[in-house]
């Protein structure tokens, strides 16, 4: 069994960042979210608005996202509209933390990051190489952290 070399793995990374930055997934308005949050980056121009639908038991039913900036952002977000379908309020919360260690690369918290799967989402992981494009990486993940927690409705970068 031959295994894979990092730059292998770099390329696989660096193809599922095009992929999601060309076609985005659940890129559209969600008429019915009961959770919304706008999230600006003014460094970079990345604009975008988060759409979700909870249930009554607190699961994340839909979601949606809808705006413009550089590729970076919108595979965030179309990679984030992918992991947290279905999930929790508490389990994408906890995405939202893990995510952001993985990013700033700190220690991933044990208890928060019990049952996640950070293995698609390691894609990103690379940008923590390059610091102003953390922000473009972590825009929709903070829009998604404001939204479940009906924090402002518009969440900046800076």
């Amino acid at each position: 069994m031959k295994t894979q070399s990092i730059s292998d793995i770099q390329n696989l990374y660096r193809e599922l960042i095009i992929e999601h930055a060309h076609k985005p997934r659940n890129y559209r308005h969600l008429k019915d979210a009961t959770h919304t949050a706008e999230g600006i980056n003014p460094l970079c121009g990345d604009k975008l608005q988060l759409y979700i639908q909870v249930d009554k038991k607190k699961i994340i039913k839909d979601i949606g996202f809808e705006g413009s900036g550089c590729a970076i952002s919108m595979a965030s977000a179309s990679l984030l509209t992918e992991t947290i379908k279905n999930l929790s309020l508490i389990e994408a919360n906890n995405y939202f933390i893990s995510i952001n260690n993985l990013l700033l690369n700190k220690k991933i918290n044990s208890k928060s990051s019990k049952n996640i799967d950070l293995s698609k989402l390691k894609a990103l992981e690379g940008v923590n190489q390059y610091p102003m494009r953390i922000k473009c990486a972590t825009l929709a993940w903070h829009a998604l952290n404001s939204a479940i927690n009906k924090n402002s409705p518009i969440v900046t970068t800076e």
